[in-house]
């Protein structure tokens, strides 16, 4: 008992110095950073009306004569048949590096690009700064002068004569100059409707001919239209454009020349409800109504 008594003495004490000792030892704190002197920190915007926007390609010439904003839904093709351009030469003014890849709100070019004209002086000032020349009419103008003055008025009046001429109208692409055919000989199924149906529906059986309605390019043949099917799009002047759409089987090609009556596709009903043609017209992008032009049957 009095060893074990010890033991527990000795113990307790050891564990009082132990105690002791770290009661003395200096006790470390962390370091405190003075800020007091240091600028807030920058909070940074959320409001989109202080951040920078960026702008979609030709924002610039929004509104402006001979453009077009690229709307929800467009593609190249339909801004070609709307304008009545080639969907390729939209592509080229706009040096389109993908002509598949618009964005809406893009400002495009849809008129081709006038060059600079170089404007030359008329004769008819050069004869002005002759006739001043003249003795004024309080002196007696010699007749030598009188005979000189003649020419130069002569010289003058053929000058003036091609500005009145007006230019002819084959030269202008014209409407004149389009000689319009049915593009096949079925029934009207639906007419013309600027709103419902921006051309007419014809009937026909599968494989029937599609021929052109008149001589031009073809500035369109595939069928990435939605609603059109296998469309082909002829342009036949600066004013007139022809769609042909549902074909079964389409004959031409991009960029070929086709002539009036030329069979250019076979009736289908790709993308439509039944066999039928849809036939339109476009003056300047603008459907109208094509029993207006075709002849009469």
């Amino acid at each position: 008992m009095v060893g074990s008594r010890s033991f527990w003495v000795g113990a307790m004490g050891t564990a009082v110095l132990v105690l002791a000792g770290c009661g003395s030892k200096p006790i470390t704190r962390a370091p405190v950073e003075d800020r007091s002197n240091q600028a807030p920190p920058q909070s940074v915007s959320t409001d989109p009306r202080t951040q920078a926007v960026k702008q979609p390609p030709g924002f610039e010439n929004a509104g402006k004569s001979g453009y077009y904003t690229v709307k929800p839904g467009d593609t190249l093709i339909r801004i070609g048949l709307e304008s009545g351009q080639s969907h390729k030469d939209i592509s080229r003014w706009n040096a389109l590096e993908n002509p598949n890849k618009i964005e809406v709100g893009q400002v495009l070019r849809i008129v081709p690009p006038v060059a600079n004209e170089t404007v030359s002086a008329k004769p008819v000032v050069a004869a002005t700064s002759t006739t001043t020349a003249l003795p004024p009419a309080s002196s007696p103008a010699p007749a030598a002068s009188t005979a000189a003055s003649a020419p130069a008025k002569a010289a003058s009046a053929p000058a003036s004569a091609p500005a009145a001429t007006p230019a002819p109208v084959a030269a202008s692409g014209g409407d004149d100059t389009v000689a319009w055919m049915w593009p096949t000989n079925g029934a009207v199924l639906a007419g013309f409707d600027e709103v419902k149906n921006k051309g007419v529906d014809i009937a026909g059986n599968a494989g029937d001919p599609v021929l052109a309605a008149a001589e031009g390019k073809v500035v369109y043949a595939g069928s990435g239209l939605r609603g059109y099917g296998n469309l082909i799009i002829l342009k036949h002047n600066n004013t007139y454009l022809t769609a042909y759409a549902h074909n079964q089987t389409l004959l031409v090609k991009e960029d070929q020349t086709v002539k009036r009556g030329q069979k250019i596709a076979e009736m289908g009903n790709s993308d439509a409800n039944r066999v039928k043609l849809h036939f339109e017209v476009r003056k300047q992008g603008k459907p109208v109504d094509p029993t207006k032009y075709l002849p009469a049957r």
